[in-house]
């Protein structure tokens, strides 16, 4: 039993610590990844927020078919999809809004992304689509195995295993444009 699931069983056991440990494990990396959605750092945030919520509130049970870490994600997508879905129209945002959410943004990214490579993948990985972006930080970012990723994402293993391999032709390719050399991609 990895950590989170034992902090989780303490939490539904009544030590509310256990809660905190999950928050203070998963918070930026939940909220990274959620952010792959909404392109909103201070959204990723709320949505971050409201999958906390919904383990404190629902207390839904953790079967252990998976690590906690996935399926605490797949809770979290299945929030941003939500938001997307009851939000399909995009608002507007002026430009001082977006340069107040980019420098968010790279503040969160850069405490949790610490070294100069990852900054440099997760900047290239900005150009590519959706669905890639996704895949690529679940795997390298979150360490994730790649049934792990299946089962956040709702696709088969040979599913993720196609798209890993065509989101990093398409990373190499684009940082390849902006002049980096990445001979392990």
């Amino acid at each position: 039993m990895d950590n989170g699931a034992s902090s989780y069983r303490r939490f539904l056991e009544g030590d509310d610590d256990g809660i905190v440990q999950i928050i203070r494990d998963y918070k930026d990396g939940l909220m990274l990844y959620l952010n792959s959605f909404v392109q909103n750092i201070h959204i990723a945030e709320d949505l971050t927020e409201d999958t906390f919520v919904k383990l404190i509130a629902r207390r839904p049970r953790f079967s252990g078919k998976s690590t906690f870490k996935t399926w605490l994600y797949s809770i979290g997508r299945n929030v941003a999809l939500d938001y997307l879905r009851k939000n399909s129209k995009l608002p507007t945002v002026s430009t001082e809004e977006t340069v107040a959410l980019l420098s968010d943004e790279a503040d969160i990214a850069g405490k949790y992304l610490q070294t100069e490579r990852k900054l440099q993948v997760h900047e290239a990985m900005k150009g590519l689509n959706k669905e890639y972006r996704q895949v690529l930080d679940l795997i390298y970012f979150e360490e994730l195995q790649n049934e792990q990723v299946a089962f956040i994402m709702g696709k088969s293993k040979k599913q993720i295993e196609n798209l890993v391999y065509r989101a990093k032709l398409s990373l190499k390719s684009a940082m390849e444009k902006e002049g980096f050399v990445y001979e392990n991609l």
